[in-house]
């Protein structure tokens, strides 16, 4: 199973940026996916989720209103488009995806990225 983040970068407050993972066609077409990310000296959080027939979606507080969480961006791709991006909002994302409908919690996702770091300057 493979899922490879991209889009990450480095941005002023109120900008905008797309993260995208691809993952691998047995995962994408069977799992839900969804976006944890880690800034530094923190615990990983829950970002976005999205069940895989997309017919629920779930966000962080933090990000409701901001942050959009796709599946159908590219072929086999989910994608998060962000938008009136923050200073707090500068972490390493992680693109991830389960078996199960999409939960807030890292134990119960599966499989991981590699991440992808998004800067947002003030």
């Amino acid at each position: 199973v493979q899922l490879v983040e991209s889009g990450g970068g480095s941005v002023q407050a109120g900008g905008s940026l797309t993260l995208s993972c691809a993952a691998s066609v047995r995962v994408f077409s069977s799992y839900s996916m969804g976006w944890f990310r880690q800034a530094r000296g923190k615990e990983r959080e829950f970002v976005a989720g999205i069940r895989r027939d997309g017919g629920m979606t779930i966000y962080a507080d933090s990000v409701k209103g901001r942050f959009t969480i796709s599946r159908d961006c590219a072929k086999d791709t989910a994608c998060l488009q962000m938008n009136s991006l923050k200073p707090e909002d500068t972490a390493v994302y992680y693109c991830t995806a389960t078996e199960i409908d999409p939960g807030y919690y890292v134990y119960e996702w599966d499989y991981w990225g590699q991440g992808t770091l998004v800067t947002v300057s003030s």
